[in-house]
């Protein structure tokens, strides 16, 4: 990966990995937009007809009209201009609570960084589940697939790999990159960075959708259409009344010429609503108001109105908001259960034996089979990951991965058995968890035995199917219809207390057998 000053001096030249915003407009701009409204615009002609009136009939005490409907047209602008900084205020602080988080290899460590500071040349990791945070070259890829409608329109996932393509192939067609807005359907793999920002192919089409107009909301063409029909009507209103005195014969000199013309001038304004935008503005604030209650952010006053007028709304799947931090609680094994103290990633807590099925841990201490058990599991879920765990400068810790496999690391370290494998195994291969496999299997060369250890995590239902022997201690027992049954009733148990249960499943094969695996010829089975 890049080194943290190649980064730096690169994204002082290339900028930011954001697509371009409008900027915001300056606050007096935004003041006077509180008054393009047509209906507002009316009210506007009505005080300056009303002021002109006011000067004709002698400028005698106060232009009333004109200053309540002044004042009225100020309240309004003033409460939508309030609205719209709280909404925007409140749009700011949730994008940056929401800002994407991209992880990378830089200075030979995984790091994790905000994705608007990924540079050119930055060593991506991608892994199931991820957005991809900018476009990219893929210099690895395992059973990696990536869903591309955004920019291609085909709802099917697309197939990658390293292999390299034409360099005129059609973007559909490029399947050794990956694009800025695509997300991976499956499998893992990393990238170089080859664009950022609105180099980006997705940053091509924001560009374009940038020039288009924000179309009227409902609200907005209907008070068009309203302020259209008053003006008419107004305008109405005194061409009738001024034609009606001047033939009713009750004009006989300049003077009263400009005093009928005032009369109608009158008429037309009192049917004006000065107080209509007023109510209108109230209205949809005590709206905003009502939807903040509900942790809804509204940004325009007018929204409101629109948001009442959808008649299907599409939603995703029900979900939950958590920290996403997840904690291993409990380990069932063939000589008993235990559970894991602690919550979160702080690695505080123990690993103890719980006989009586409470979900208190006992008195005494993890020992025997049972510990050789729990080692196993532990240490077999850590090494089937890709995570880690770090602390910050503040003290606090977290994952640079999946939270799933930060909990087995800190179950781990809170056992007191991290570290024991140091120096003994080393990684050779890997075959990604996928939606369809529901298995991550990962496979370490054992140097000291001259064989390779195979482990695999994933859905108890499938990895049970999988395996034909149990581990008891040290060693292993053939796995007959009784232990299946306990294994399935202990996995009914917890899931019946809302707990998401895994399963860990070690095997050691032959150099032969790890490459006929490697290839897709030997089953796991066995």
């Amino acid at each position: 990966g890049l080194s943290a000053a190649a980064a730096a001096e690169r994204l002082a030249h290339d900028g930011p990995n954001e697509l371009e915003t409008t900027p915001r407009k300056p606050l007096w701009k935004r003041f006077f937009a509180q008054f393009s409204d047509p209906l507002v615009g009316l009210l506007l002609v009505a005080i300056i007809i009303s002021a002109v009136a006011w000067v004709f009939e002698g400028a005698r005490g106060v232009p009333v009209d004109s200053i309540v409907i002044a004042a009225v047209l100020l309240l309004n602008a003033i409460i939508g201009l309030v609205q719209e900084n709280r909404a925007d205020q409140a749009v700011a602080a949730l994008k940056e609570m929401t800002k994407a988080m991209s992880m990378v290899i830089r200075d030979g460590a995984r790091v994790e960084i905000p994705a608007a500071e990924l540079v050119r040349g930055d060593l991506v990791v991608l892994s199931e589940g991820d957005q991809v945070p900018a476009d990219a070259r893929l210099v690895s890829a395992a059973a990696l697939r990536v869903i591309e409608a955004s920019l291609t329109g085909e709802a099917e996932a697309v197939s990658k790999s390293t292999a390299p393509v034409s360099p005129v192939a059609e973007l559909a067609e490029r399947t050794n990159m990956v694009f800025r807005g695509t997300s991976i359907a499956q499998g893992s793999g990393s990238a170089i960075v080859t664009a950022t920002g609105t180099d980006t192919e997705v940053g091509a089409i924001a560009e374009l959708l940038s020039s288009v107009d924000d179309a009227p909301t409902p609200l907005q063409r209907e008070i068009a259409q309203v302020s259209k029909m008053l003006g008419i009507a107004v305008l109405g209103i005194a061409v009738i009344v001024i034609v009606t005195l001047v033939l009713l014969g009750n004009v006989y000199s300049s003077e009263d010429f400009v005093d009928t013309l005032l009369l109608g001038v009158s008429l037309a304004v009192a049917a004006v609503p000065e107080g209509l935008p007023a109510i209108l503005s109230v209205v949809l604030a005590l709206g905003v108001q009502r939807m903040a209650a509900h942790n809804a952010v509204v940004k325009k006053l007018t929204s409101v109105e629109t948001l009442g007028s959808a008649t299907v709304i599409c939603s995703d799947k029900t979900g939950t908001l958590t920290r996403s931090e997840m904690t291993i609680q409990e380990v069932a094994t063939a000589s008993g259960s235990t559970v894991v103290t602690g919550v979160g990633y702080e690695p505080v807590g123990r690993v103890a034996p719980d006989a009586d099925h409470d979900g208190i841990p006992d008195a005494e201490k993890l020992a025997g089979p049972l510990a050789d058990e729990v080692t196993v599991v532990l240490s077999g879920g850590v090494m089937a990951s890709d995570s880690e765990l770090a602390q910050d400068e503040d003290g606090a810790w977290h994952v640079l991965g999946d939270p799933t496999e930060g909990a087995f690391l800190v179950a781990e370290i809170k056992a007191g058995v991290a570290g024991s494998r140091e120096g003994r195994f080393e990684r050779v291969g890997v075959i990604p968890f996928t939606s369809e496999r529901k298995l991550m299997s990962v496979f370490h060369l054992d140097e000291a035995h001259d064989s390779i250890t195979m482990v695999a995590k994933g859905a108890p239902d499938i990895l049970l199917e999988l395996c034909t022997r149990v581990r008891v201690g040290k060693g292993s027992r053939r796995l007959n219809d009784i232990h299946r049954q306990r294994v399935m009733a202990e996995i009914e148990e917890m899931s019946s207390r809302a707990l998401r249960t895994l399963a860990v499943a070690v095997r050691e094969i032959t150099r032969e057998q790890f490459e006929a695996t490697r290839i897709g010829t030997e089953s796991e089975r066995q």
